[in-house]
C-alpha cells in the first residue's frame, strides 16, 4: 500500500470504534518503512494491537476475532473459510480480483474495499463487518462455505482427497 492509503486504513479502523489487531510488516508500505502518525498509534492503545506477526491460521480461528482483511490471495481465503470468517476484500492483482467478485458477489462472504481507500469507507465496512446487518448473513455463509470445505477434504469421501489420489495414480502409471 502507499503511505497514504496506510494513514486512511489506520483511522479508519480508529475510528470504527471497534478492536482490532493489525500486523503491519516492515514491507507493507511501497519503496517506505511503514510509518503510522503518532497520534493514531496513542488512539490504538485504546482499542487496537499493532503487531509486525502472528500466526494467521490460529488467529482466524480465535473466538474474538470477528473479521479479516485479506488482499483475496488464496491461502489467506482458505484460511478465513476455514475459520468461518467474514473478509473485508482488499484486491491488487492477479486472481485477486477474481477471487474478491466471489467471495463479495457470489459467495457472500465478504465486503469490497475500493483501491482508492478513504477513512469513511474503512471505518463504515469495519462496522458494518463487526455490528451490522450484513455480519449476520456473511457469518452464515463463511459457515456453510466451511461446512463445504470440510465435505470436499474429508479423508473417507471428499472430492478434494479423491481427486488428489487420482492424480497421484495417474503420475504412477505414466511413469510406471
Amino acid at each position: 500500500m502507499t503511505p497514504i492509503q496506510m494513514v486512511e486504513f489506520a483511522w479508519g479502523l480508529s475510528n470504527s470504534n471497534q478492536a482490532f489487531l493489525w500486523i503491519i510488516r516492515p514491507d507493507l508500505v511501497v519503496d517506505e518503512t511503514a510509518v503510522l502518525p503518532p497520534e493514531f498509534v496513542v488512539a490504538a492503545k485504546e482499542g487496537g494491537l499493532l503487531a509486525s506477526w502472528c500466526p494467521q491460521e490460529k488467529v482466524l480461528s480465535h473466538p474474538s476475532i470477528g473479521g479479516f482483511l485479506t488482499h483475496c490471495g488464496w491461502n489467506s481465503t482458505l484460511e478465513s473459510i476455514s475459520s468461518e470468517m467474514p473478509m473485508l476484500c482488499w484486491p491488487f492483482f492477479g486472481d485477486q480480483q477474481t477471487d474478491c467478485w466471489y467471495w463479495c458477489g457470489k459467495w457472500g462472504i465478504g465486503m469490497e474495499i475500493q483501491n482508492d481507500v478513504k477513512r469513511y469507507e474503512v471505518e463504515t465496512v469495519v462496522r458494518e463487518l463487526m455490528v451490522g446487518e450484513k455480519r449476520k448473513v456473511m457469518k452464515e455463509q463463511a459457515m456453510e462455505w466451511k461446512k463445504l470445505a470440510d465435505e470436499a477434504t474429508s479423508k473417507s469421501s471428499g472430492s478434494s482427497i479423491m481427486n488428489l489420489d487420482k492424480l497421484v495414480n495417474q503420475v504412477l502409471i505414466s511413469t510406471a
